[in-house]
This record gives structure tokens, sequence and C-alpha cells, in this order.
């Protein structure tokens, strides 16, 4: 018989990984599978469908149920299939009348303890329980409800987005397990024994109070409707599913939307996805609320100042509009005087577009992304020392480190999928070494061997990484026959001159980490010895001064210890929005065409304009920053913004808002009305992930289809309103599917060379670079040789540790460094509008308890925020974790002003701001709305004041 894999069925157990074969007879037919596999799932690859309960092909096996009972040739009783593997020559046997008779009694155990409401259950038609019921024969009950019973056992509605009936449990464990084996929170235990026995969240804690995250994998998992989605139990079982990609963080997950017409009922974390496994986040999972909120922009608006009320017009209307504005703004200012903005939330398509737009339409370098405002180092960093702007792993290749260095990332809240796949490698015994001022919650995971936390100060990175290299080369731990085969031997020679150098050891370095020096040589040690070591780092390695040189510092102590190149190893930049990388790869950047090809090569530039039809500059344009300076010195007059938030997201919001206010047009399209739309003068409804078609490319370079799951809700998807808006400004562009614009992409990126929607339908994903030398794609880069230099040798760089000039004083005693939370993400457009709210409602300032204490402060408290830049007000949180002198907020709710106070210091490369290294005072205010109002008052005068510059600027031009 010929095994045929259906991702979409469940085979009850794992799948062996072993290359031995054992031959064994089910049923009398031949079935050949790996040593190690299950007689169940044996069977169940054959089409022989063995009854089960307790069992899922996403857990271990665990054998409660004794459903799934077979007997074996020569052998006495009735094995479990789940937990009994194959041997040579085994005969098994399935189906029989003793084998039906044991299962049917046991079923009607189950059934005599559970309600007989299958026509009013919300699982009717799509529960396990009721079609093994129906599998074993069983037709009547013959014991009633007289006795004990569990039928009266009180729901748990706590959590917003599921509901516990403990009168429907069967008490298969299938939730604790999936808790525990794929979440990896341990937040569910059986409770009780024997006939008491019951899922309990927590000791006397309902769902919501407990350490639950609301991941979705035990609702997924249960078998009944004990754990039930309240969408489902409102609005019925879907009827059909769209397989689509998530359009949060920048894992990638795949989800199968399930509908019922075009509304959308459920999100179910795919099988087949190959960044998630069948693995969910309460985000991706869950909150998709915001795509029918009532918030939502449903027809474009006009109005001629920021002044003025909105005016609702046609799309043709307001099309017309910002066409005509941006040509009368060009006449009278010239070609540069206008540029725009692109989204890492939008797919690659539209992203391409816009860059597009601007250099053929606009006919100018003006355009950049928010990625540069999070990872643009990573980009410059790895460029420069291993030829690729990219990470070099897989997700799953994390399942091979033995250990893995985490440097200022935090990715159970930020990545919590991969944080989960994280930390199933850390329970099978990976050593963990974290380096970030707080001790984030990777440090708790639940049965953690060996573990070494580096709370280093902020703003300190570069020194660290030059002190963890020091050790490793001092004392020998270097990969010597790597580096003389793999690296470029001059560039090594110049960095070990001087990584070598004293004033880099640890106990040097000390004073400036505050991380002792002990503690930094052990870890260095357990990094450099380990076969497989893996390194993976967020922004606060980017969003710093020295972003791009701690990204190359990353990257000399991966090649230093022979760390690249296979799998559970190498540099793996976690990128926080859906498209990051894809963002970048699309050539949002002034310097850069798509694929990275710089704007002053002339042979790439030549491959764009015989495509494009058109000259194109070969000068970088503006990044943001200098577009808002431009702006307030009257030089840049128009900007076209596709789904950024630049108002909330960018550091100085003072200064952003001004050079906002400065312009004489304004284009925001996006899903609602956000901080930056307020200064707007045309505003065009975008389309969310549910509502277009296009791609994603995940931070592993996993470029992944996005499916339009119900019809936009103001009639376009974001594509389609940017090609109306260049065929308007007379740069005629003709698309009919975005799969006509990603066969443009791969025409010109050598990396998409061959990508099509054709071979994504036919191979799930592919990761780039995806070419005629790797044509199916590229898992792990850098096996053999580097992109850089004619020899394709990485290169080594010196990393010279200079201090921020944001530094704590008398004045500013703390350090303020920000980051994500769990349940909201970036800048909350999209979850402040879902039932995330119920776990953060607002941002909150962590705060050590020695600093707590000194200034009288208690969790709850009102604290008012002073920095150079500007003042806020949050409440206060005491926090163990934190360390002295540091104090840490989330950013994901406007009011919260984190970045009014973040100052205008960036990264020396690329401009990407210093989020991380704030330095602030905390004080306690009693009355927070009027110490508010003055910082208000204010901050309304400098802008003014701003505004006033400009328009003095504008008449002497």
């Amino acid at each position: 018989m010929l095994q045929h894999f259906d991702p979409n069925k469940d085979y009850g157990t794992p799948a062996s990984l072993s290359e031995k074969m054992v031959t064994l007879e089910i049923d009398g037919v031949e079935i050949t599978v790996p040593e190690g596999t299950s007689v169940m799932r044996a069977a169940a690859l054959h089409d022989i469908n063995i009854p089960k309960l307790c069992a899922s092909d996403n857990l271990e096996a665990f054998g409660s149920c004794r459903i799934c009972t077979v007997q074996i040739e020569g052998r006495r009783g009735t094995p479990a299939s789940c937990t009994t593997p194959v041997d040579a020559g085994m005969k098994v046997t399935t189906q029989n009348d003793k084998l039906a008779k044991l299962r049917r009694n046991i079923m009607e155990l189950y059934i005599s303890d559970h309600p007989l409401d299958c026509l009013t259950c919300p699982a009717n038609g799509d529960c396990e329980l009721q079609d093994m019921a129906g599998a074993v024969g069983l037709r009547e009950v013959r014991y009633g409800f007289d006795g004990n019973n569990h039928l009266d056992a009180p729901k748990d509605q706590s959590n917003p987005y599921f509901t516990f009936d403990a009168s429907k449990c069967i008490v298969c464990s299938r939730c604790v397990r999936a808790c525990e084996e794929v979440q990896g929170t341990f937040a569910l235990t059986i409770d009780g024994r024997g006939f008491d026995s019951k899922v309990a969240a927590g000791q006397d804690e309902d769902f919501l109070d407990s350490e639950c995250v609301s991941c979705g994998a035990c609702v997924q998992a249960c078998p009944t409707a004990t754990l039930m989605e309240n969408s489902v139990i409102d609005m019925g079982t879907p009827e059909h599913s769209v397989t689509t990609t998530c359009a949060y963080c920048g894992v990638g997950c795949s989800f199968k939307a399930e509908m019922k017409g075009d509304q959308l009922v459920r999100m179910v974390p795919a099988k087949e996805g190959d960044a998630n496994h069948g693995h969910s986040c309460v985000k991706g999972r869950f909150a998709f609320g915001y795509a029918t909120h009532k918030d939502r922009i449903k027809a474009p608006m006009i109005r001629d100042s920021i002044d003025q009320p909105w005016k609702e017009v046609s799309w043709e209307e307001a099309i017309g509009f910002a066409a005509k504005r941006l040509k009368e703004i060009q006449a009278q200012y010239g070609r540069e005087s206008i540029g725009g903005i692109t989204s890492s939330r939008c797919t690659n398509e539209e992203t391409y577009l816009v860059q597009k737009l601007i250099r053929a339409a606009f006919g100018n370098n003006n355009t950049d992304t928010c990625a540069r405002v999070c990872h643009s180092p990573t980009g410059y960093g790895l460029k420069q020392t291993l030829g690729e702007s990219a990470g070099t792993q897989t997700f799953d290749s994390v399942m091979f480190s033995d250990c893995i260095l985490v440097i200022g990332a935090n990715p159970t809240d930020a990545h919590p999928v991969f944080g989960s796949l994280m930390r199933r490698r850390l329970r099978e015994g990976a050593s963990l070494i974290v380096a970030d001022p707080r001790e984030i919650d990777l440090l708790s995971t639940p049965h953690l061997g060996n573990s070494t936390h580096l709370p280093l100060r902020p703003g300190t990175n570069v020194a660290m990484i030059n002190a963890l290299a020091h050790v490793v080369i001092t004392e020998g731990y270097e990969d010597k026959e790597f580096i003389a085969a793999r690296c470029e031997q001059g560039a090594y020679a110049k960095w070990r001159e001087f990584i070598i150098e004293e004033r880099h050891a640890p106990e040097n370095v000390e004073e400036i980490t505050g991380v002792k020096a002990e503690k930094v040589r052990d870890a260095a040690r357990k990094f450099a010895t380990a076969k497989n070591a893996s390194i993976y780092y967020g922004l606060g390695v980017t969003e710093h001064s020295q972003g791009s040189t701690m990204v190359m510092g990353i990257a000399n102590l991966a090649l230093a210890t022979g760390n690249m190149g296979r799998e559970g190893v190498g540099v793996n930049p976690l990128r926080g929005q859906n498209n990051v990388q894809g963002s970048c790869d699309m050539g949002s950047f002034p310097h850069e065409l798509p694929g990275y090809q710089h704007v002053s090569d002339a042979v790439a530039r030549a491959r764009f304009e015989k495509v494009w039809g058109v000259t194109l500059d070969d000068e970088p344009g503006l990044r943001i920053p200098n577009m808002f300076d431009a702006a307030l010195s009257g030089e840049f007059r128009a900007m076209y913004v596709q789904g950024e938030d630049i108002a909330q997201s960018d550091p100085n919001t003072q200064h952003v808002e001004a050079a906002l206010s400065a312009l004489d047009c304004l284009i925001v399209q996006d899903i609602f009305l956000n901080e930056t739309a307020k200064f707007a003068h045309v505003l065009l409804p975008g389309s969310t992930f549910l509502e277009k078609n296009g791609t994603f490319t995940n931070a592993e370079r996993r470029i992944n289809r996005v499916r339009k799951v119900m019809p936009p809700v103001a009639g376009k998807e974001d594509w389609e309103v940017t090609v109306e808006l260049s065929n308007a400004l007379g740069y005629p562009m003709n698309y009919s599917h975005p799969s006509e614009i990603m066969d443009e992409i791969a025409q010109l990126t050598p990396s998409f060379a061959n990508v099509s929607y054709d071979m994504l339908e036919k191979h799930g994903s592919l990761q780039w670079p995806c070419n005629d030398e790797f044509p199916m794609g590229s898992p792990i880069m850098h096996t053999e040789s580097f992109p850089i230099g004619d020899e394709g040798k990485a290169l080594f760089a010196v990393t010279e540790f200079v201090p921020t000039t944001e530094r704590a004083n008398g004045r500013f005693p703390l350090l303020l460094t920000t980051g994500r939370i769990l349940s909201q993400y970036n800048v909350g457009a999209q979850t402040r509008r879902t039932d995330n709210q119920a776990w953060h409602d607002e941002d909150i300032l962590d705060i050590h308890p020695h600093d707590a204490e000194e200034r009288g402060i208690k969790t709850g408290d009102w604290l008012g925020i002073t920095s150079r830049a500007g003042q806020t007000v949050l409440r206060a949180r005491v926090a163990e974790r934190m360390q002295p002198g540091v104090v840490y907020t989330t950013f994901h709710h406007p009011g919260s002003g984190a970045n009014v106070i973040t100052t205008n210091n960036s990264d020396w490369a690329t401009n990407c701001p210093e989020y991380k290294v704030t330095a602030v005072q905390v004080e306690k205010v009693s009355q927070p709305s009027e110490w508010q109002k003055n910082f208000q008052d204010n901050h309304e005068r400098q802008n003014e004041f701003l505004r006033g510059a400009a328009s003095s600027a504008d008449a002497v031009k």
C-alpha cells in the first residue's frame, strides 16, 4: 500500500526521525515505517484509522483513553496503539469483535458522565467524542445519571476568547499536555485523583487570572466542547476555510481562516505552516476582531488644511486631489520636495509598488520605512560581515542548538510561537545565555537547565560582545579551522589584534557593563565550547547609537567560534513586525533598490530603468529624520505614508508632529484614523491582511502567501490604491493581480529570481535566496561560502565601543529602555481594538524596588517621567526583574507618550533611533492630569515655535 501524507490529518502520534526502517503487518497489510513509529501512526499513514481520544500527532503518546487498543500476535492483552512502537515482523489486528466490544464499553463510561446535548452543543459536527462514539458503534448507554457525575460543573467564562465548560470534560489531558509540550507554559494541571480528577488553571484561579497565555493550544487540542472559542459558540461551526499568513510579528504563522460566508469565525493555526507547525499565540489566534471594528475607515477623506473637518469623497476625487497637490508642490518646490514611507505591515507587492511609485512617478529616492526604525542596523551590519542582510537560519534550526545566546530580545513576548519552540529546546537540555538589562521570561522557563543572565546596563552592548570575544580568543576557544577556511585572513588578523587588547577583558569592561567579570567569562566559555551555538537578537541590539557596530560584533563572535553554515548555529535577528524583512528586501531604503542593490550601481539601475521605462536618480534620497528636518526648513513639502503611524512610533514626538504640521500635503493610507492621520490632508482607507492577496517575508526569509479571506471594507486592496495614484500622476502602472507584481520583483531582484505564486502554491513557502543556484530556496545560509568579496569569505569587523551621549546624571539618574508585551502589538492600532485589552490596557513603568523605595513609589502610583526631550505620565509597577538604575515601559498605547520622552539619538550608520537608552527622572505625581496638562501646554508652545520657524524659512525661501 502506498503511503500518502495529508497535512490536515491527525496521525495520532508524532513522526519518528529514525532513518532505520521497520516492516510489519497491520490487518494483513505489509507496512514499512521508520523505527520508533507508533502502531497508531503506522496504521494511520496507510489509511487504517484506529479510534482515539487522548492522542494527537503534536503531542507525545499518553495512553489514557484506551479507545485505541489493538491485538498483537504473540502478546498478551490489548495494548494501546499510541504507546506501542512498531517491531519488525509484528502482526497487528485493529478490528475484531473483542476489540469492538471493549471500545464500546470504554466509550459508554465516557458518555455516562457527559451531557447528552449534542444537537445544541457548539461542537456538534466538530466533536471527536461524538465521532468516536459513532466509530465504535455505541448506540445506547446502560448507565443512568442517578449516581455521582460532573454534569453541574460550573463554566469558566473569564477568558474573553474561549469558555471552559467542565461538565463536558473527559479528562483526556490533551489540553494539559498541549500547554506543557507545545506552548511550554505549564499553566494547566490535572487536580485530584480518580473520579475527582479535573483540569485546573492554577490554584483556585480562573483562566484569565492564571498563568495561561491564551495561545489557544488547549482549545485546539480539546476533543470535545469543553474548551471552545466564544466566536464558534456565538456564530456556529465554520463551513469553509482559506489558508493565509498572520499579520502580527515576524514569525509569519500560517492560519486557516475558518469562515461562514464572508464572516470570519475563527483563526486556526495550520499544521502545514513551516514557521509555526500548527501553533499560535493570543494575537494571531484570537485578536482578529479589529478587521471589522467600527473604527475602520470605510471611505476616502480630504481637507485643504489640517484645521478643517474631514470631507468624505469618492476614490476618484481623493486620488485626483492627492495627485494634483503632489504635482503642484513639485512644480513649485522641485522634484526632491516630496517623498513617501512604505510599511512593514503591508505585503511585499504593496511595498514594492510604493517605492516604485516614489522612484518612477515622484522621480526621486525619498523613500524610507519603519524597518529602518527597528532593524536597519541588521541590514548594514550583516551586509558588511556576512554579505547578506538577513538572518542565517530557519526557526526549526534552534532545535539543534546546544547553547542559545539571546541578546536584547524577549521571544516569549515579542515572537511567542518561536519562543515556545526555543523553550522546548531548553527543556531538552540546551543551555541559555541572556544578555538583557531585565530578567526576561525565558529565564523562568519551566524545567530550564543551565542558564546565565548577563544584566548589562543599557547602551553597553558593544563592550559586552567585545568582552565575550576577548575571552574566546585569549583563552584559545576560537575555531581555527573554520576561520582559516571561511574567513578573510587580513580582516581577521586586524580584528584579532584589536580584540585581544587588555581593555576588552571582562575585568576591565565590568565597570562599563555592570556585569561581573567571571559571569562573562563563564558565558563565553559556555558559548564557545558548545557543539552548536546560536545567537538570537532583537531591538535591544539594533535600537542603539551603536546598533550597526553591535550587529557586526555578533557576527564576529559567531565567525570566531565557527557557528555558521549548519543547523543549530547562526546569527538570527528576530524581526518585530510581520513584513520587516520583506519591506527591506523590496527596496524601501533611500539608497537601495529592491534586493539591496545600491542606487549608484549603474548596471542594476539600468535593469530597473528598462523594465520601468524611466530614468532613475543615482543619488540616495532622504531618510525619515532627514524628511522631518527638511520639512521644518521648508525644503520638503509633501509625503505619502502607507500603513505606518510615524507620529506614534518615531522618537521625539514633538519634533515629528511639528514636521508633519509643516507639510503642505500629507497623504495617509491606513485602516484607522491614527496619530499621523491627525496631520493629514488626504486619508485613504487601507486594507487588512484578511482583505488582500500577496506575500509576507518573515524573519527566517520565508516567503508566505497571504490570501484574501473577505472583501476590503472600502472596496480596494492597498496595491490597487497605489496603482491608481501612480496613474493619476502620469506614470502608468498596469497590474491585474499581485502575482504579476511578484513576477516583476522576481525579474529584477536576484534573490527572488525563482519565486512565483505557482511555486508558492506548490511548495507552501520558499526561503530566499531562491534562484538558479538554490532553486528550492535556502533554509540555511552560508553553508559553503559567503556572498561577499571575490573569494566568498566572511569579514571580521573592528567594533570599537563608543559610549552613547545619552547618559544618566544627577538631573536624570535613571535609564529608560522600552519593549513589547505579549498581548499587544507595536503601536497597538490593531490589538487595542480587540479583547486583548483585558491583559494590557495601558503602558506601565517597571521600576526596581530600590529605586521605588527611594522615591516613595508603590505599584499603581502615577509617575511623572521627564527626559531631556519631554515628559509623560505612567502608572508604576515595582518589579524585581529590573536592575537598579533602569526603568522599562512598553509603547503600545498612544496616551502613554513613550516616544515623547525618547531623544533624537540614532545609530551612526543607519539613523535607527536609540529607543533603548533614555536618561530620565521619575517622580510620584498626586494629580497626573494637571501635571500632564502643564506638559501638554509646554509641548504645544514648542510646536508653535517650530511651526513658526518653518513658516519663516518658507517666507525667506
